[in-house]
């Protein structure tokens, strides 16, 4: 729809703009406000089963396109739903969130791509402010491909008691359930880390399938797409590498399932590079576009608002 600003003759305001929606939202810059506001600061509060359960069925629902059902139950741990259009996609988007101070918990959030039928793939943000940036790469695969849900954690991995916030690692927490739910789901998944340059000095990238291997295609097709843009990527299951992911809890639940998982790590020279996480970004909407439209599910219902 287009609308016509009243200006003056001869100004800018007399050319035609395109309108923009009423709840349009900058999902990066949104996301960028919680995890430096929110997510640097949270505390960490172990979810009980009962809550781990309740979230990760109203996940569940609101795929399945029952949207009043799953604002219903994830009420009842205080848990809801809003509805946005991505100003930079145009595309619209529900995000699942705390309704209480979210830093009191740090239970996180998940995004879900309402442009398509349904959803066919998931983007996993373990850690961070821990894994700096990590969040940046994130937003920009999910936005690459169409028809993505995204789960982000709600604080940093050392905010709980011991390791109870590092949720690539336990199967306690919100993120791990929203991710088993996907699994459930048959969705695909590919989770971002990042990595200290010194830890793999000669290379940009590691791709990992995790402890099974249903990704092995997909990762070349990533690896391959990351040497295109200029990356040197060690692939685990060519050679031995650091940050291997074998012991990802989530990798470990899709291969239990014999579904496609990839455990990436990005160098901190990529995560801190505009331009070099950008092409990092089109390597993997690349990859991940090939892999969502072949597991694109037909005759489906669509997942739109309602």
């Amino acid at each position: 729809m287009l609308v016509t600003s009243s200006g003056g003759g001869g100004s800018d305001g007399d050319r035609p703009q395109r309108a923009r929606p009423r709840d349009g939202v900058d999902l990066a810059a949104r996301i960028d406000t919680f995890t430096r506001d929110t997510i640097r600061r949270s505390a960490f509060h172990p979810p009980t089963a009962l809550d781990r359960r309740t979230i990760a069925d109203g996940v569940g629902l609101y795929l399945d396109g029952r949207h009043e059902d799953a604002a219903e139950r994830l009420s009842e741990v205080d848990f809801g739903v809003a509805t946005f259009t991505d100003t930079a996609t145009g595309r619209r988007f529900a995000e699942i969130s705390d309704r209480a101070r979210e830093s009191a918990r740090g239970w996180g959030r998940v995004y879900i791509d309402l442009s398509r039928p349904a959803a066919t793939w998931s983007v996993q943000v373990p850690h961070p402010v821990a894994d700096a940036d990590s969040e940046k790469l994130g937003i920009g695969a999910w936005r690459a491909t169409p028809g993505g849900v995204m789960v982000l954690a709600g604080a940093n991995r050392r905010a709980g008691e011991g390791d109870a916030a590092d949720v690539a690692h336990r199967r306690d927490t919100v993120f791990h359930a929203v991710c088993a739910e996907l699994v459930a789901h048959r969705l695909p998944g590919i989770q971002l880390h990042g990595y200290a340059d010194s830890t793999e000095p000669d290379y940009d990238v590691i791709v990992s399938t995790g402890k099974g291997d249903h990704g092995r295609s997909w990762g070349e097709g990533l690896s391959s797409a990351l040497r295109r843009e200029g990356f040197e990527v060690c692939r685990v299951w060519v050679r031995r590498c650091s940050l291997e992911g074998r012991t990802n809890v989530q990798g470990r639940t899709a291969a239990s399932a014999e579904l496609p998982f990839l455990h990436v790590e990005f160098s901190r020279s990529i995560r801190e590079s505009e331009k070099r996480t950008a092409r990092a970004v089109t390597a993997i909407g690349e990859a991940v576009g090939q892999l969502a439209h072949s597991a694109r599910p037909s005759g489906s219902e669509p997942a739109t608002a309602r």
